[in-house]
């Protein structure tokens, strides 16, 4: 297994769904298991740490500035990611037709870029303040992901106009996008999980 990751199977102890947890700059495998637990508590959770060090914060991409990405060694990233958890899937046994992936910041980012260049790996995403990762040649089919985004309209990192050319991009590649609103910055409020939760349970149905 070629990423530091911890694995948490579900309680039901069928893993029919696997959160995919894709931490922010600085963060780890474990940092998104609380959140994890409030939006899905019986789901799976497999917790992947970055292997990029940017000062010694792990990060799951270079950046060459802030906002601006090594576009070049986030597509070798995301297709390494992307084999990892095809890996893992066997491992633990995860049901391939229902991993979702939680991102926050720098790992919503390469969760969307996982949508982009790997369709195939995820069913969908909760993107906590994800900005676009690149502009890819052509957009895959989207065709039944679902993707929730939930941005900060003073985000002093993500641009609004950002935050909607992404939702664009998804929506003509056409995923089920969902993209939610809060005044808020680059940190996440009490309100907007509690909209990530409710539209993790509407997955179930």
């Amino acid at each position: 297994m070629t990423f530091i990751h911890k694995w948490i199977p579900s309680a039901t102890g069928t893993n029919e769904t696997t959160l995919l947890l894709l931490h922010g700059t600085g963060g780890n495998e474990e940092d998104l298991f609380p959140l994890a637990r409030f939006l899905a508590p019986h789901a799976a959770m497999l917790g992947v740490r970055g292997k990029v060090l940017e000062n010694g914060m792990p990060r799951f991409f270079r950046r060459l500035a802030e906002g601006v990405f090594d576009e070049e060694d986030l597509i070798f990233r995301t297709h390494e990611l992307a084999r990892f958890i095809e890996e893992a899937t066997k491992t633990y046994s995860l049901n391939p037709e229902r991993i979702y992936a939680v991102g926050y910041s720098n790992g919503a980012n390469i969760a969307a870029s996982l949508l982009f260049l790997e369709p195939a790996i995820l069913s969908g995403a909760v993107l906590f303040r994800a900005m676009v990762p690149l502009e890819p040649a052509e957009l895959p089919d989207l065709a039944g992901k679902r993707v929730l985004m939930l941005s900060g309209r003073h985000d002093p990192i993500v641009p609004p106009n950002n935050s909607e050319r992404l939702a664009q991009m998804f929506q003509q590649a056409g995923a089920d996008i969902a993209l939610n609103w809060k005044n808020a910055g680059h940190g996440l409020t009490n309100s907007e999980l509690a909209v990530a939760r409710k539209w993790m349970e509407q997955l179930q149905n």
